[in-house]
């Protein structure tokens, strides 16, 4: 009984953790450059088993959630008209300054602050390529009146070019942290530069998740939560009373 118990725990307690990643997936359908998570699974094995035999060892591994892998499908491509929102087309994303240091983000909906300042929707400042390229990359400030942005990230105002969308990528062996909505982290030194990627000015990449299939997956994943709360009342009650009333007929 104490595997099936533990099997059911377990069980239940990854998909609550599904869950988490399903909702925060559905709270974030609309948010610009959202990149969708996944959930994968793991074996959990009982320690106390390791030298017991396959069948042992088989019985006492149980799944638990292994962690969340990122989704970097580009998102749908929506003309907006607004000459700060940018986005991109192909692997790049932009580099941002925020308190807790550099990050990086597809979400190109951009405005001014007080002083000219180019900001991401959160209020960080949006970063520029440097004059010399050993140097740390600069926060971007424009001029009042309109301004214009080639594919390759050259902003430009009244024809005199202003500054340099600091455009990175990554290898596809880099580990990136999702960090807010729409910020990721990377670790020091895996940023390159970006030569495949295009800015669309007056355009936003919307989410890639797909808000039915994310309802679809938010069902099934309560549903299997459900069964599973089902069998650990079984457990505890039926199958617990059953050898509770056996144990007196020990002789």
């Amino acid at each position: 009984m104490d595997s099936g118990f533990y099997a059911a725990v377990t069980g239940l307690i990854s998909r609550t953790d599904a869950l988490d990643v399903v909702a925060d997936n559905l709270a974030n359908t609309d948010t610009t450059g959202y990149k969708a998570r996944h959930e994968f699974y793991q074996a959990l094995a009982d320690a106390s088993k390791s030298g017991s035999d396959p069948l042992n060892a088989a019985i006492n591994d149980y799944g638990v959630l292994g962690g969340a892998t990122t989704d970097l499908r580009p998102g749908s491509i929506e003309p907006t008209a607004n000459q700060l929102d940018l986005a991109l087309e192909g692997p790049g994303f932009l580099s941002v300054q925020t308190p807790s240091g550099i990050r990086y983000t597809r979400n190109g909906s951009l405005h001014l602050g007080v002083n000219g300042e180019l900001l991401t929707a959160a209020g960080d400042k949006v970063l520029a390529t440097p004059p010399d390229p050993k140097a740390d990359p600069v926060p971007i400030t424009l001029p009042e009146g309109p301004i214009s942005v080639s594919a390759d990230g050259t902003i430009s105002s009244q024809g005199t070019v202003v500054a340099q969308l600091n455009l990175v990528t990554f290898s596809k062996d880099t580990q990136l942290t999702a960090d807010g909505s729409s910020y990721f982290q990377a670790p020091d030194g895996a940023a390159k530069p970006a030569s495949e990627v295009a800015v669309r000015q007056g355009s936003l990449e919307a989410s890639n998740y797909n808000p039915v299939e994310g309802t679809v997956d938010l069902i099934t994943v309560q549903r299997h939560a459900q069964l599973l709360e089902r069998a650990l009342w079984i457990f505890d009650s039926d199958f617990a009373q059953a050898a509770t009333q056996d144990l007196p007929r020990v002789e």
